[in-house]
């Protein structure tokens, strides 16, 4: 006959088994906490900020234009944190007075900080299949898809949803 503290241990062991590695299944595979390194998408999201990534709406569906995505893949050595500018077959090209325009049109982007040049990228710039091309709100400052060319999809990480912190700022990402 066995013990009922014995019982009782075992049952906590099995549940807490099952708890942990459903916390891990749901951190790699759903949904994670990410935290911003760099100042490349002021005035959006500035470093040390936190961040809920869903991890699970592109494996459904394609991303948008001016998703927030998470990258981690060949074309960098860093994660990357960027908006979607461009999508497969769209051309790329930028205004003498620092503006973006995509398909011949003018981008409304009043999240952008500084003026939008190419960077010494060749343009019109047409993103081939399978890729996005993404930038930094701070124009200015960042490494995105001037420097690094198009993003394969297969190296978007995730789409960054929510900020956590800092508390002031706490909610839904636009």
């Amino acid at each position: 006959m066995k013990k009922p503290w014995i019982r009782e241990l075992r049952d906590w062991c099995v549940t807490l088994g099952i708890a942990i590695t459903l916390a891990l299944l749901i951190q790699n595979y759903a949904f994670a906490q990410t935290e911003v390194k760099n100042i490349s998408m002021q005035k959006t999201l500035v470093d040390g900020q936190r961040l809920i990534e869903d991890k699970i709406s592109y494996r459904f569906e394609t991303p948008h234009r001016g998703d927030i995505v998470i990258i981690s893949g060949p074309e960098s050595d860093k994660r990357l944190i960027k908006r979607v500018i461009g999508l497969p077959g769209d051309v790329i090209d930028f205004t003498d007075d620092g503006q973006v325009l995509v398909n011949d049109t003018k981008l409304n982007e009043p999240y952008v900080k500084g003026r939008t040049y190419s960077n010494g990228m060749q343009v019109p710039f047409k993103v081939p299949a399978k890729s996005v091309f993404v930038m930094g709100d701070n124009r200015e400052n960042s490494q995105d898809s001037r420097m690094l060319g198009p993003i394969a999809m297969s190296s978007i990480e995730g789409r960054a949803v929510f900020r956590l912190w800092p508390l002031s700022k706490f909610g839904q990402l636009d």
